[in-house]
């Protein structure tokens, strides 16, 4: 019975006959691989299709992750090195865990999802603007190329994007950061150069203008030519007088000129001595700048050297010494005394009298009466205040109250000469006695108090005796009638007692021959004598 045999058959006897032709071909360790490959290789893969054991160790899948290292030499040293994806995975991880092959030459060795793939795991993160969605992979990681090999400089992506065209080199991170282009982190001050001041707020293109950065000019003169208002008198250097905070603030160090700042120097402009920016050869003298001053105060009587009195603190504090420099030092009020006040004249010139008078004659109230040596009395103190001594100078010393009496309360006119030293001349009106005791006050009372007075009736030529005592202190029984200076009373009985005598006057006048002191009534006996003696 004939056997129908089709098209289909046909082609796979065929087939069978071509590949076992071929097996037949290959050693026997080769025909039994080849049986037992699950799939075709990668293409990368596909010359090492026929060697199954540059990949593959029997019965040994531990092994399967070091025959891939002794391939892939640069993920070896990753691994070793624990740099890039692969050697910050964890070490227990296998390569086949990630990378499987044997489906087809198309087929990709590595699956993941891009989407969470951590991108910090490998040697570049993504950072700022790179983080953004619409930054795609592909953009980076070009086909047919490793993603290890994608490029990580920054012109290897936006060379288009490069505003200096190459001119400052690649390493863009070493100005711009990652978040944004306009973002700079360019650090200014590790240059030759450091940014201070106003400086900090000056744009880049007021100094880089056309996108030069290199060898850019750093002397003031370059970029503030313009604003030179000293119209390069003074050179390019500026930064020896100004400083980058503001212009109008000058660090400029007078001091180390021949001219140093002191005092009131230092408030003043410098436009008030350097007029139409001159700064160079400006005249030092005083009488440069203040001969206006000058002839107003002193009219140029003294001088141009006004630094021999005047300070640069202050015009009105004065440093001329006139008790070391003159033979008339000042004391007292004359301290207070202006200049002018006694130099009417040229100070060089003229002489002056070093005499009280000479200044003083028309407040000499004396009228010259007491001579012209004022100091005998007065001082430079206060006029008022007198070192006349009324002890030693005079023939009346100041004892007690008197030393605290005006002078005027004794001197009514400011002549001295012939005032009296009687207590009378002073104390008329003061006398209780109405003249009764005398005018010789000083007998009973003393400079020291009028109520301390210190008279003693005892001492006197009539003692005061018996009744007499009790009347002691009632003076105007007896001293009745004014009288001058010493007093002068009777002594005999009579004089006042002559009422009262009974008498009427047989006995005479000596009463005290009779009676005793003590009581009228009490007689002395055996001393009648009826004649007076």
């Amino acid at each position: 019975m004939p056997i129908e045999v089709g098209m289909y058959q046909i082609t796979a006897i065929l087939r069978s006959i071509v590949l076992g032709s071929a097996l037949m071909a290959l050693p026997m360790k080769t025909q039994a691989d080849i049986m037992v490959m699950p799939g075709n290789v990668i293409e990368g893969h596909a010359k090492l299709e026929d060697d199954c054991e540059k990949c593959h160790k029997k019965f040994d899948k531990a092994a399967q992750s070091a025959l891939c290292a002794d391939c892939h030499k640069e993920i070896h040293k990753d691994l070793d090195e624990k740099r890039g994806y692969h050697g910050r995975l964890d070490p227990s991880k296998q390569c086949r865990e990630c990378h499987t092959d044997h489906k087809g030459r198309d087929a990709k060795i590595a699956e993941f999802d891009r989407g969470k793939f951590d991108h910090d795991q490998t040697d570049y993160p993504l950072k700022g603007a790179h983080l953004n969605p619409k930054v795609k992979c592909t953009g980076c990681h070009k086909a047919g190329k490793k993603y290890r090999d994608a490029p990580t400089s920054c012109d290897a992506c936006h060379k288009k994007d490069d505003k200096h065209k190459g001119k400052l080199g690649s390493k863009c991170e070493s100005c711009h950061i990652d978040k944004s282009w306009k973002d700079i982190q360019f650090d200014h001050d590790k240059t030759r150069f450091p940014l201070l001041g106003k400086h900090r707020d000056v744009k880049c293109e007021k100094c880089h203008n056309n996108d030069k950065f290199k060898e850019t000019p750093t002397s003031c003169n370059s970029c503030h030519k313009k604003n030179d208002k000293h119209k390069g008198k003074l050179g390019p250097k500026c930064e020896s007088c100004h400083i980058e905070k503001s212009w109008k603030e000058i660090r400029f160090d007078h001091d180390k000129t021949k001219f140093p700042l002191l005092g009131k120097h230092r408030d003043v402009k410098c436009e008030k001595c350097h007029s139409n920016d001159k700064f160079k050869k400006t005249p030092t003298l005083c009488n440069a700048c203040h001969r206006k001053e000058g002839i107003k105060a002193h009219k140029g009587k003294f001088g141009t050297k006004c630094e021999s009195c005047h300070t640069v603190r202050n015009w009105k504090e004065i440093i001329f010494d006139h008790d070391k420099e003159t033979k008339y030092p000042l004391l007292g009020k004359h301290r207070q005394t202006k200049c002018v006040s006694c130099h009417t004249g040229d100070l060089y010139k003229q002489k002056l009298p070093a005499k009280c008078d000479a200044c003083h004659k028309k407040d000499d109230k004396h009228k010259g009466q007491e001579g012209d040596k004022c100091e005998s009395c007065h001082s430079e103190i206060a006029w008022t205040k007198t070192t006349f001594d009324h002890s030693l100078m005079s023939t009346f010393p100041l004892l007690g109250r008197h030393l605290l009496v005006a002078c005027k309360k004794c001197h009514a006119t400011p002549m001295f000469k012939g005032v009296k030293t009687d207590c009378r001349s002073c104390h008329t009106k003061d006398d209780v006695h109405k003249r009764k005791l005398g005018t010789e006050c000083e007998t009973c009372h003393n400079a020291r108090d009028w109520k301390a007075w210190d008279f003693d009736h005892d001492k006197t030529s009539f003692k005061l005796d018996g009744p007499h005592k009790e009347i002691a202190g009632k003076c105007y029984v007896c001293h009745s009638a004014p009288m001058e200076k010493k007093v002068v009373a009777p002594t005999a009985c009579d004089s006042c007692h002559d009422k009262d005598d009974v008498h009427n006057g047989s006995f005479g006048e000596h009463c005290e021959r009779c009676h005793i002191g003590n009581d009228w009534k009490e007689i002395r006996v055996g001393v009648l004598n009826t004649r007076d003696e």
